[in-house]
């Protein structure tokens, strides 16, 4: 009798119809880190000038209708199992939004939420809360048409407020005047009292503008890590940047931005306009830059509650554990193995050091397949540049590192890129070095099967450390591994050797 295959989850795609682009993003599945296998955006301009006419732009409706027509095909061809469809402040503001929403359903053939500025604050939150570990500070969702303001402590998401302040409604209501946008946007802070609560937190920029921004930033600062999620600035250099990209764009020299397509150009500049008076109003410590918002929100908030509680970094790492890894089951015990050393030794951990530490376990034997030359490397560039969140970047090359050292080895010839090393304290750098080298010694003694390292301990007699090997598992001791595990010793201050019970 043939056993009957096991269904693969479905996959869920949002369409998120904005004020200034119109995107489809496909999911693998509805989980709480997800896993995007498709996106797609094309820069409408549907809200341009909805804040002069009250109406959306003409040529924008055609392009997005045009587009949503390739989006459904494309959710088709790719048997996506549940669309979501959500519309945001130009589709809301204008009075030809609901022809328009009626016309776009009919193509979609699924319902389109139109969020409220309340609803769009709320679920750019929860996709901060989803995509950002433990967040404390206030979010700020910059679009096309509007502006979102939410405080958010943790898991807890507080208030809301929704402002004509997006890239696209400032350069419509002040006729493509920097001068007068000024004043809208002071005017407009002026009155969000919550900004007070930002004062030496942290701001977390949502958004394709804000973005842009960052990424410009990145390429002027010459930063090692291109991914954008995560990406910190301290507030006061922020301060500076858009200061001085403002006085690029009065000096008309922006169009020399070549990382920036010619249709988010123009945009910058009031972009650069609000985060200037949101950093001078709230006083917060530090700019962090999300991808995840709005669409990654709405999907978390259809998760369980148990669901929601989970870990996101810890369920990405366990995917590519189980996705790459020789054995699922083996990082698991490594992360018990790790942390029976941790406590032998009387290492000092906090609880997000334990974390990373955890999360290098599972991503411990990814790189398996890749030439053995190359292990360490190619590690190194998928753990730093991979996409996941509720990591920073900091915790990334931790990660990266830590496993790099567990393939390259920890000889003088075989350094990790200085710029790398460079984003960790010198206490990271440490543990790092120490936990690649106990991976060094765990896979070298396994093979990376399970069943393996639960029958090895480890003991301490006054500076020495020991690993014993239980009977049945003696024949695993040589030479190779004997001086590994001394390596190990040293690195934590003690002789090391090996006992066979």
């Amino acid at each position: 009798m043939k056993r009957s295959r096991r269904r693969a989850p479905p996959s869920v795609a949002v369409i998120d119809i904005g004020s200034n682009s119109v995107r489809l993003v496909v999911y693998q599945q509805l989980e709480r880190s997800l896993v995007s296998i498709f996106n797609e955006k094309t820069l409408c301009g549907l809200g341009r000038e909805v804040q002069s006419t009250g109406l959306l732009a003409p040529d924008g409706v055609d392009k997005a209708l045009t587009s949503l027509r390739r989006f459904r095909a494309l959710c088709r061809i790719q048997r996506v199992g549940r669309v979501h469809a959500i519309a945001t402040a130009a589709c809301r503001d204008a009075s030809n939004g609901p022809d328009f929403i009626a016309r776009a359903e009919r193509i979609c053939g699924v319902p389109i939420e139109i969020l409220s500025g309340q609803r769009e604050a709320q679920l750019a939150a929860l996709g901060v809360v989803s995509g950002i570990h433990q967040p404390d500070g206030i979010v700020g969702d910059l679009g096309g048409g509007s502006l979102e303001l939410v405080d958010v402590r943790g898991h807890r998401v507080h208030g809301g407020v929704t402002l004509p302040l997006g890239s696209l409604a400032l350069q419509d209501l002040s006729h493509k005047s920097l001068k007068r946008a000024e004043r809208i946007v002071e005017n407009e802070l002026a009155g969000v009292t919550r900004l007070k609560f930002g004062r030496g937190r942290t701001f977390y920029a949502v958004g394709g503008t804000w973005r842009a921004l960052a990424r410009i930033h990145i390429i002027q600062s010459k930063y090692p890590l291109k991914v954008m999620h995560g990406y910190a600035i301290p507030a006061a250099d922020a301060l500076d940047f858009v200061q001085r990209l403002r006085r690029l764009a009065a000096a008309g020299t922006l169009a020399n931005l070549e990382s920036v397509t010619d249709a988010r150009r123009p945009l910058l500049s009031y972009a650069a306009l609000v985060l200037e008076y949101i950093i001078r109003d709230a006083r917060p410590k530090t700019i962090v830059f999300s991808t995840f918002g709005v669409r990654e929100g709405l999907l978390y908030s259809m998760l369980p509650e148990t669901e929601r509680a989970k870990d996101g970094l810890i369920c990405a790492a366990q995917t590519l554990n189980q996705l790459l890894s020789r054995s699922a089951r083996h990082a698991q015990e490594l992360i018990g193995w790790t942390d029976r050393l941790v406590r032998v030794v009387h290492r000092r951990e906090t609880e997000e050091e334990r974390r990373l530490r955890h999360v290098a376990c599972l991503v411990s034997d990814i790189a398996w397949r890749v030439h053995p030359d190359h292990r360490g490397e190619q590690t190194l560039e998928l753990i730093i540049n991979g996409n996941f969140g509720s990591i920073t970047h900091q915790g990334r090359c931790f990660v990266a590192l830590s496993v790099f050292y567990r393939y390259a080895g920890l000889s003088e010839e075989n350094h990790p890129p200085e710029v790398i090393q460079a984003q960790v304290t010198t206490h990271l750098l440490d543990r790092a070095r120490v936990l690649g080298a106990a991976f060094r010694v765990a896979h070298l003694i396994t093979a990376a099967r399970p069943g393996v390292l639960p029958a090895t301990h480890f003991r301490t007699q006054n500076r020495k450390l020991m690993l014993v090997f239980e009977h049945q598992m003696v024949d695993l001791v040589a030479d190779r591994v004997g001086s590994r595990f001394k390596q190990l010793a040293r690195l934590v201050g003690r002789s090391g050797s090996i006992v066979r019970r």
